[in-house]
């Protein structure tokens, strides 16, 4: 079984930045072979896909995040990090990392971003 801890969320102001981090534990034998995504689930909405890196280090972000996040990886923490720049009120949601494209592990229990004046 392998869990997900996501961390590094809160309540920041318009424009400002954060950084979320993603820990696999578990039953994972090769972290690196997986690709990776960051996922995100505002209220009333659902899940959908935010960034995603390949094992390779390959990016791809949803158009409203584009230019300001950005996804990376250490393979060696068994770690995803999303570096969330110029947030917005639209960037609210509850965060989750995932493997990508297809989703393979139990969900974890997110991080919550809420950007709000």
């Amino acid at each position: 079984q392998v869990q997900l801890v996501a961390s590094g969320g809160g309540l920041v102001q318009p424009g400002e930045s954060l950084r979320l981090s993603c820990v696999a534990s578990g039953s994972i034998l090769r972290f690196s072979v997986y690709g990776l995504a960051w996922y995100r689930q505002a209220p009333g909405k659902q899940r959908e896909l935010a960034a995603s890196i390949t094992s390779n280090g390959g990016t791809n972000y949803a158009d409203s995040v584009r230019g300001r996040f950005t996804i990376s990886r250490d393979n060696a923490k068994n770690t995803v990090y999303l570096q969330m720049n110029s947030l917005k009120p639209g960037d609210t949601a509850l965060y989750y990392c995932n493997t990508w494209p297809l989703v393979t592990w139990p969900w974890g229990q997110g991080t919550q971003v809420t950007v709000s004046s």
